[in-house]
């Protein structure tokens, strides 16, 4: 089963916010062969990290959480935000104003055996360059991460207390790994 890819831009040529939707092959992580694909809808609303094809980095990485994870969904959305951007929503939601690397908004469950929409992730790239250049790190790799965590966070794991942390932290570094091994970071 081939995955099939729909490309969607929208704005001016001042504002290039670009919406892309594809669609995931699943038949590697369903019982059934013929069970619905996941739907990813992608939408790239800063200008700090450019990405070398994106939609294909951002499918592997979401399907090899999942399939680490054993996990389902149908659907699920990413968005790569501007700095400002992810403070207003972490205002917004978590009435905090500062920035962060990664906010995550699951919307079922993961183990719902009906049409499962998974959440949302926002993304913060300029954190992730920040980040990266105080560590002396790749901030592709670090965006990379991000993405994980925010799907670890909808698959339900979280970071509260100490020993969720370090359980949250263990599935990220096997994740990373995997990813890293594969060649499925972003670029």
């Amino acid at each position: 089963m081939e995955s099939r890819v729909e490309t969607k831009s929208y704005g001016s040529s001042k504002n290039t916010c670009c919406s892309i939707t594809f669609i995931v092959s699943r038949h590697l992580f369903r019982e059934t062969p013929n069970y619905p694909t996941v739907k990813i809808y992608i939408k790239n609303q800063q200008k700090d990290l450019r990405f070398t094809n994106c939609k294909k980095q951002v499918r592997l990485i979401v399907e090899s959480v999942l399939q680490v994870e054993n996990a389902k969904a149908d659907e699920l959305s990413l968005f790569f935000v501007s700095d400002r951007k992810m403070k207003q929503i972490h205002l917004e939601f978590f009435q905090d104003p500062s920035s962060t690397d990664c906010m995550s908004f699951p919307i079922d469950e993961p183990t719902s055996q009906e049409y499962c929409v998974l959440g949302e992730i926002f993304v913060c790239p300029l954190t992730a360059i920040s980040f990266s250049q105080k560590r002396n790190k790749n901030p592709y790799i670090e965006a990379t991460l991000y993405i994980v965590h925010g799907l670890l966070h909808l698959l339900g794991y979280d970071d509260q207390d100490t020993k969720s942390r370090r359980k949250m932290r263990q599935k990220e570094r096997k994740c990373m790994k995997i990813l890293e091994s594969k060649g499925y970071l972003l670029s």
